[in-house]
């Protein structure tokens, strides 16, 4: 769980569904797409989300008979470079003929209000 309280920015739990870490605010889980809430105001709410950052790729393996193996790594840093949390995504193989897409999105919502004061912790 999050050192930050609830109800404070960057605040988490856990999604009952497929105990993946996600945002206390968060009224569907992005991993499982499970709804955990009753959210009268979804319409709303989806309006002011933004994916400030989309990135997409395609790897293929060189011609030939040889496979390619690969690692999916996600890193993130914060503004001082100091790497907060690190994770392998995925990891797999490719053989001639073969091909991976990979898209990464990172979906933000503006906090507003009372709950855009800073919590104990930093992320």
């Amino acid at each position: 769980m999050s050192a930050v309280r609830p109800g404070t920015p960057g605040a988490t739990r856990i999604c009952p569904h497929c105990k993946t870490k996600i945002l206390d605010s968060a009224t569907v889980c992005p991993s499982c797409r499970h709804h955990l809430r009753f959210d009268p105001d979804a319409v709303e709410s989806a309006k002011q989300r933004s994916v400030p950052l989309r990135v997409e790729g395609t790897i293929k393996p060189p011609p030939g008979d040889n496979a390619l193996e690969y690692s999916v790594v996600l890193t993130i840093r914060n503004d001082e470079g100091v790497e907060i949390d690190r994770q392998v995504m995925g990891v797999g193989a490719l053989f001639a003929g073969e091909e991976r897409s990979f898209t990464l999105e990172v979906e933000a919502v503006e906090v507003k209000g009372y709950r855009a004061g800073r919590g104990r912790g930093r992320h």
